[in-house]
């Protein structure tokens, strides 16, 4: 029962590997098929650059994946490390995100043609609604911890109990300078 955990998550990240080099395997063979043999004719230089440098991506993703993810076995089968964490949130979240996406590119321009490249643009895009998302919360999260108030009012923490019973009951009201 000893690291059992470890060997969960070994088992886990080898056949989310495996399914990974699948898929890999199969959206390649069908680019390959559908856009250098049976639509010979509409290849262009575009198909090309474009085709090798997303496959060259997803193929990059793809090593850093496996060389992150891979368990190592010692010589008498032992697991020594059971990899990082293929599903775990953050970075390499978005590196599947990127990878799916491309792999989601390459059929799609396999299918209906070069014009299907501009899809990608979606991945840069996504980047930068990400980043300014994050700088956008953390700016938030520095005022909120300086005290300052989004709405521009003054705030009224000073007051006591008695002043704020009274302002809500409509009686006298303070005036705070």
């Amino acid at each position: 029962m000893a690291q059992k955990a470890a060997k969960q998550l070994a088992a886990r990240n080898t056949a989310i590997l495996k399914r990974t080099h699948l898929i890999s395997l199969a959206v390649n063979a069908l680019f390959i098929i559908l856009r250098f043999i049976i639509f010979r004719p509409s290849c262009t230089r575009v198909t090309y650059f474009s085709y090798g440098l997303l496959a060259g991506l997803a193929f990059a993703l793809e090593v850093w994946l496996e060389r992150i993810g891979r368990p190592t076995v010692g010589p008498i089968g032992e697991l020594k490390k059971a990899g990082e964490d293929l599903e775990a949130k953050g970075l390499t979240e978005y590196m599947w995100d990127i990878l799916y996406w491309t792999w989601g590119c390459i059929v799609t321009a396999a299918i209906f043609g070069d014009k299907a490249w501009w899809g990608w643009i979606v991945v840069p895009l996504y980047s930068i609604w990400l980043a300014w998302s994050t700088f956008r919360g953390v700016r938030e999260g520095i005022a909120g911890m300086a005290g300052g108030n989004n709405n521009g009012e003054v705030a009224n923490g000073s007051a006591s109990n008695r002043q704020k019973k009274m302002e809500k009951r409509g009686g006298q009201k303070m005036q705070y300078r």
